[in-house]
């Protein structure tokens, strides 16, 4: 498990940059990503990139994991907390959620967002 913590960090810092190639790394080919806003999956690095750039445009989003454990089915969860603003600099959201990752070949192969009760 501990072997997924600097994967873990690498993708956080990197979208917090908004450096998506290098995030891109971290993820399968063919990585399936929730669309938190819009619904849905966008799948592969193309359609996930699109689709951060399409964000940015009206969020500033910002995440820190806070910690991660292995659930009983295999997947990675990793507790986060989140930041969103729009471009104006209005609060959205600022609390916790779970993102729940499918690993593949030591990548994230999917991810989904869990709210926190």
């Amino acid at each position: 498990m501990e072997h997924y913590h600097a994967l873990i960090r690498k993708a956080y810092a990197a979208f917090n940059a908004r450096d998506i190639p290098t995030v891109l790394t971290t993820f399968h080919p063919r990585v399936r990503w929730s669309k938190a806003w819009e619904g849905d999956y966008a799948t592969g690095h193309n359609e996930v990139r699109a689709y951060w750039l399409r964000q940015w445009q009206e969020l500033d989003p910002h995440v820190e994991p806070t910690g991660f454990s292995e659930r009983e089915d295999g997947k990675l969860e990793v507790a986060v907390h989140q930041v969103v603003k729009n471009k104006q600099g209005q609060l959205l959201f600022d609390g916790q959620v779970k993102h729940i990752y499918t690993i593949q070949d030591n990548l994230f192969k999917q991810m989904d967002i869990e709210q926190v009760p």
